[in-house]
């Protein structure tokens, strides 16, 4: 999945995201609505990495949300 499908599916994918990131909170997700860069930025703030770790933990999620069943993705 690339960082510009992410938003338009973001509504089912935010339990998937909890699930990566079970420090992100409901806000957070909400406040990120979808992209990818704001995603991150959450990533960074919450785990305390760098911003190059974030982006690299994000689009390992995405890329690994390609090789998921789609039946799967709530």
């Amino acid at each position: 999945m690339n960082r510009d499908t992410l938003e338009g599916q973001w509504t089912q994918l935010k339990g998937r995201a909890r699930e990566q990131w079970g420090k992100l909170t409901d806000d957070d997700l909400d406040q990120v609505r979808g992209k990818a860069e704001q995603l991150a930025g959450k990533v960074q703030e919450r785990y305390g990495v760098a911003k190059d770790e974030a982006n690299r933990q994000v689009d390992t999620w995405l890329r690994d949300l390609d090789t998921t069943p789609s039946s799967t993705i709530r």
